[in-house]
């Protein structure tokens, strides 16, 4: 076998640095895409130090003073808590709700995660001429919109949202399938320790 000429040898040396300069330039831009993505966050983990408060930025940091977050004014709103519960106290240290947390009811952020505190806050306040009949707002001739107890969803209204058993029974009726979990146990019935009126009428399950 011929040994390769020289040209051809140079031409094999050029093709092996030219692979070797393209590999070098896809390591540096991964290398350096990772650190601007480093870069991005870093403020994010700089902000959430152990002392700083618990909020949506810093889900995980323990400490939350609810008297801050109700001492400016209209300033925070619910995009700014971590959990539910924390806006539900903040709305409880300041039940004029400043912050314009509360959903109706008395309970704020009701679409925010887990862990909840659905207890009412007691607001003279709440109960406006168009609100709908609620355990806040409890008149027998206030109007009722079972729809106003579904806009949420995903367990957000519990029994003490409402000013009696029938009024929970129509929301069931008009959602059989109970995203407040009304008919703890299925058998068609919600919330039957409510006080009356009553409307004890069974609901089908699971039908539209």
């Amino acid at each position: 076998m011929s040994r390769p000429s020289g040209s051809r040898a140079i031409r094999w040396g050029a093709l092996v640095l030219a692979v070797a300069a393209v590999a070098l330039g896809v390591v540096v831009f991964a290398r350096g895409g990772s650190d601007s993505a480093t870069q991005a966050k870093k403020p994010e983990r700089e902000w959430c130090t152990p002392g700083t408060p618990r909020s949506a930025l810093c889900p995980n940091n323990e400490v939350f003073d609810a008297k801050e977050y109700a001492t400016h004014g209209d300033a925070f709103d619910c995009t700014g808590f971590a959990r539910q519960a924390d806006a539900q106290a903040v709305l409880r240290a300041d039940p004029s709700d400043p912050n314009h947390l509360d959903d109706g009811g008395g309970v704020a952020c009701r679409g925010l995660p887990e862990p909840r505190d659905t207890t009412p806050v007691p607001r003279a306040a709440q109960c406006g001429p168009r609100d709908t009949r609620s355990a806040l707002c409890p008149q027998p001739d206030r109007a009722f919109d079972a729809r106003y107890f579904l806009r949420y969803g995903n367990d957000a209204y519990d029994c003490p949202d409402f000013a009696s058993q029938a009024d929970a029974q129509a929301v069931l009726r008009f959602a059989p399938a109970d995203p407040n979990r009304l008919d703890g146990d299925g058998k068609g019935i919600a919330c039957p320790d409510l006080p009356g009126p009553k409307d004890v009428k069974p609901v089908r399950r699971g039908t539209p």
